[in-house]
């Protein structure tokens, strides 16, 4: 019984605080719609977040971009052997805030605050998979001080410290037929709150002409610390009271660097592409040790992902003095190998698909809309490193939609 409170501990602090890959990208509302490209483009306060380099180049003295979105993700199961059926709905709302203020010609500072880690998965209580997740509240803000420093007509360099604070929830039953003396499920809550740390990013962009931008941005590997997080077990039989107690743990939980470099080609005065490459470094989540405070010995969980990329184009098209249409496609890596799929990341590779467009109220304020529809291809996969040896698989079928709305402002 111990260590199969051990195993399960692990693995549910493994899957909830990390989110193991489900991320959808949602950093801004012009950029989304732009198929997420950002790092040689300078449009508004945006470029904060995905190149701060570009900061230097904004025209005004002062920009502000706020925004936020409604994010939709659906994932079916199917088990055709054993004729299992479930299916998950959920509600996101990730969010963002930038800022820049040009000091001087050659100074810019800016501030970004963004929500890239959030997610919630709920599958019903005591499905059949629910050995392995019932249910993940992952909440995550990033706060981003930044600064810009142009170095002459063509090239500048930009970054800052990022500090992340954050907390999660996560639910699974304990094994797949542990009761209680009433028939209910043997269950496990995980909670971990005011979890922080720190990191980086860092940038460069180079305008070899008034036509074309390069850009490069790296974020670095951010380190959550999990300290004296709570485990409560509910519904215990008698017989297992004096194991299953109420206890808490420690863990070091690993959010992946990652380098994005890309290109900006102003074709004419009213159409701009771009395009972007996306390298995220997940193989640094191999597995998870996990500290026990009631002496339980400390125990490792695989997850073994592998490094992915992201693949990305977008357009922008100024029609008007008042209206600019944008539109944009990208190609996402899933960093999840074969026989480590769980239903806590119920993602494969992907494909995306969005646009937007911008309405100037005046030389001032205008108003962005975006969305973006995420198409995961169809999966039938497993995970098989279940504490008691078995193995759980299915077919997955997932998809996101989002649409959002922000405002840029700027003098």
């Amino acid at each position: 019984m111990r260590k199969l409170l051990s195993l399960t501990l692990l693995a549910l602090a493994g899957s909830s605080a990390f989110a193991g890959g489900y991320r959808v990208s949602i950093q801004g509302q012009k950029q989304l719609a732009m198929g997420h490209t950002g790092v040689a483009v300078v449009n508004s306060a945006e470029v904060t977040f995905f190149n701060p380099a570009g900061m230097a180049f904004l025209e005004n003295k002062f920009n502000l971009s706020v925004g936020a979105s409604a994010l939709f993700a659906e994932t079916k199961f199917q088990n055709s052997t054993y004729n299992w059926t479930a299916s998950t709905s959920n509600v996101g709302t990730p969010f963002n805030v930038y800022a820049t203020y040009k000091i001087n010609d050659w100074l810019t500072a800016g501030m970004a605050i963004y929500t890239p880690y959030g997610s919630t998965v709920e599958w019903d209580q005591d499905w059949q998979g629910s050995h392995l997740v019932n249910n993940i509240d992952l909440k995550a803000i990033f706060v981003q001080p930044t600064v810009s420093v142009r170095l002459g007509e063509h090239f500048s360099i930009g970054g800052g410290p990022i500090y992340v604070t954050g907390s999660v929830d996560f639910n699974r039953n304990l094994s797949r037929n542990l009761t209680d003396e009433d028939g209910d499920r043997t269950d496990l809550q995980i909670s971990a709150k005011g979890i922080s740390a720190w990191g980086y990013t860092a940038g460069l962009m180079f305008n070899p002409t008034d036509k074309i931008r390069l850009g490069l941005n790296y974020r670095s590997e951010i380190i959550m610390e999990a300290r004296d997080g709570d485990a409560t077990f509910n519904d215990v039989p008698a017989y297992a009271a004096g194991t299953l107690t109420n206890t808490t743990f420690n863990a070091d939980l690993p959010l992946p660097g990652e380098l994005t470099t890309g290109l900006s080609v102003q074709v004419t005065d009213k159409w701009l592409l771009a395009f972007d490459y996306n390298y995220t470094l997940w193989s640094v989540y191999k597995s998870l040790d996990v500290e026990f405070n009631n002496g339980l010995p400390t125990s490792v969980n695989p997850r073994n992902y592998k490094n992915s990329s992201s693949y990305r184009v977008g357009t922008q098209y100024t029609a008007t003095d008042k209206f600019t249409f944008r539109a944009g496609w990208y190609i996402d890596e899933s960093p999840v190998q074969d026989g480590y799929f769980a239903p806590e990341t119920p993602r494969n590779d992907g494909m995306g698909f969005t646009g937007g467009l911008t309405y100037q109220v005046n030389n001032k304020l205008g108003v962005d809309f975006s969305f973006l529809y995420l198409h995961f291809d169809e999966i039938d996969n497993s995970y098989d490193h279940y504490s008691d040896g078995s193995s759980f698989g299915g077919t997955y079928k997932s998809s996101v939609f989002s649409p959002g709305v922000g405002v840029t402002y700027s003098f």
